[in-house]
């Protein structure tokens, strides 16, 4: 039944882009972690999310091959930007090749590193702060990696956190040494007990969490 209504929602809701559709072939053909990409669905409401947001700088820790990037580059105003961040420079050249396919790439700055470095050199160098920020690194340094990045969010900017259900092992005792949950869920505990930080949890694929910085 569950699978029955993941296709249901896949079928009736607007199609993955062919641009994304390509990426998501050759990925699945090309890696076996696959199923670390965004996807349909979840493309498709980060897509809807920067739409509504309409954002002129946006932020992505985590490129992975750089599906997400596109997603959330289509809610960018004509003039914006978009800083994706990636440690694993192995992935650099098929990120590049995947970000060539659409126009939306000139409007795309990947990094290669390490999210602290990057996020350090963000705050010496930027005049500006981001209006959304989609992070989807290390599960294990989520806290901190929040931390970090808070003051380059706007006052009433988003943050959009990935993974926070982690496939439900979040709440499942068996999972209670692995260090990945162990981080997810420190996250979570951190982001309900901010006052500042307003929030919710969506139960699409591996959990979104969507924040906004109100002061």
């Amino acid at each position: 039944m569950e699978t029955e209504l993941l296709d249901y929602i896949e079928s009736h809701s607007s199609a993955e882009p062919e641009v994304l559709a390509r990426i998501n072939r050759r990925t699945n053909v090309l890696l076996p972690t696959a199923h670390m990409l965004s996807g349909h669905v979840q493309g498709r409401v980060l897509s809807m999310l920067s739409r509504m947001i309409r954002p002129t700088h946006i932020l992505e820790l985590g490129t992975f091959v750089g599906y997400s990037a596109l997603c959330l580059a289509e809610g960018l105003t004509p003039d914006g930007r978009l800083v994706t961040v990636e440690k694993n420079d192995e992935l650099e050249e098929m990120i590049r090749e995947n970000l060539s396919l659409s126009p939306l790439s000139a409007q795309i700055d990947l990094r290669i590193g390490t999210v602290q470095d990057v996020l350090r050199e963000l705050r010496e160098t930027m005049s500006e702060t981001f209006d959304l920020v989609f992070l989807d690194a290390d599960k294990r340094t989520y806290t901190e990696d929040l931390e970090a990045l808070l003051p380059l969010v706007k006052q009433s900017g988003w943050i959009l956190a990935d993974n926070t259900l982690w496939d439900g092992h979040i709440i499942d005792p068996a999972y209670d040494r692995d260090k990945q949950t162990q981080g997810l869920r420190r996250f979570n505990e951190y982001v309900r007990n901010r006052p500042e930080l307003e929030n919710v949890i969506l139960p699409i694929r591996d959990g979104i969490t969507i924040i906004r910085k109100t002061r």
